[in-house]
């Protein structure tokens, strides 16, 4: 099957093409300044993309469209297929996820618009996480906030998180659904779960993307009473959403989001910066600590994502915080940068360290097929592409 994957943004289109026959990547790309002149809405975005098609298939046809969604709430546990209620709900989830729901919503809308008899299918960042136990995902606040508002622990990432687990367990030759572990999902959003026997049982994001580790430009954890204080200081609600969200992290920490701009600075001896990288890596450590005691020993810690892939310097900062625990790196391991999962732990260490790369679209795409596979029926003279 040959799966388009749609990751939309505010002001972007993200798209891949991939065979889900043999797993190959056809085509990849990105269309940017949705909201210019050029591009003013996603779609014309679409319409772009179309104009790519011809050149980027050689002919072929697509035959569905796999969407990212970031938020899905309590009700959906895994990917669905596409209707005008599913959009609907995707919508009245925006306020819990304001930056990423619009804009996937307008996605799916657009797809319609342009290929209207195409399957689209919704897979949720948070439907990984709806495995975890109530004592992980309940807050301590009135329940009537919950069943008003549905205030509880979501969790993103989720994407990710199921496509590493069980490729970490292969790795170690353990089967995916007896692997217990903590991974650590580090980009300029960040994240860390842990994993028991191939499931979520909790994890650092929240009730939104916001809460848990030190992010690009998001705080992650802070006492609640500064917002209230900050409110009775003259802030808004909306200033308070721009200050945590997009003002906050390393941005406020280290002066930069990039985590390479701050470990350059930082090595070129700002003291700002590696402040910044130190508070990061002390939360992730922390995290790391109390994760492994919910697994109840973790059977390996796994860095992925683009910092957790690509950074040593941080893998190094944090893993070194973790001596309690028996945890020790091979410097030389963690240096080399090489494709696939690989091993960078020092062979005494307590717990397997590892790096394994994650690839959300490739998790998309499957997810794609094998809903369309089992629950899409093809109208009478339906054409794709």
């Amino acid at each position: 099957m040959l799966v388009l994957v749609i990751n939309s943004g505010s002001s972007s289109l993200k798209y891949q093409v991939r065979d889900t026959a043999n797993g190959e990547l056809l085509a990849k790309g990105i269309i940017d300044r949705i909201g210019e002149d050029a591009v003013p809405d996603h779609g014309a975005a679409l319409e772009e993309l179309s104009r790519r098609m011809p050149g980027l298939l050689g002919g072929r046809s697509i035959d569905a469209v796999g969407h990212r969604v970031v938020h899905g709430g309590e009700r959906f546990s895994e990917p669905v297929l596409v209707n005008n209620e599913i959009v609907r709900s995707i919508e009245r989830l925006s306020p819990l996820a304001p930056l990423h729901n619009p804009p996937s919503a307008r996605g799916i809308r657009a797809v319609h618009d342009k290929w209207p008899d195409i399957p689209q299918v919704a897979v949720f960042d948070t439907a990984f996480h709806r495995t975890l136990p109530e004592h992980a995902w309940r807050y301590a606040v009135p329940d009537s906030l919950y069943r008003k508002y549905g205030i509880r622990r979501y969790g993103f990432h989720g994407t990710s998180y199921g496509y590493v687990a069980p490729a970490a367990a292969r790795f170690l030759r353990i089967e995916p659904g007896e692997f217990d572990a903590v991974i650590a999902h580090l980009g300029n959003g960040a994240s860390v779960t842990a994993i028991r026997n191939g499931r979520s049982i909790d994890t650092s994001m929240g009730f939104t993307p916001l809460e848990g580790l030190v992010m690009g430009t998001r705080s992650g954890d802070v006492d609640p009473s500064i917002l209230v204080f900050l409110l009775r200081e003259g802030y808004d609600a909306d200033s308070l959403d721009n200050l945590l969200n997009r003002e906050s992290g390393l941005l406020a920490l280290g002066g930069a989001s990039d985590m390479r701009t701050v470990e350059e600075a930082a090595a070129a001896g700002d003291g700002a910066a590696a402040l910044a990288l130190d508070v990061a890596a002390y939360r992730l450590a922390k995290y790391i600590g109390a994760y492994h005691v919910a697994v109840n020993g973790a059977q390996a810690v796994v860095f992925t994502a683009g910092i957790g892939e690509n950074s040593p310097e941080f893998r190094e900062l944090t893993v070194n915080k973790l001596g309690a625990l028996g945890i020790t790196l091979d410097r030389e391991a963690n240096q080399r940068r090489e494709p696939g999962a690989r091993l960078i732990s020092a062979p005494d260490s307590a717990v397997p360290v590892l790096v394994v790369p994650t690839d959300e679209e490739e998790a998309i795409a499957e997810a794609t097929a094998a809903t369309v596979a089992r629950d899409f029926a093809p109208p009478a003279g339906r054409a794709g592409g």
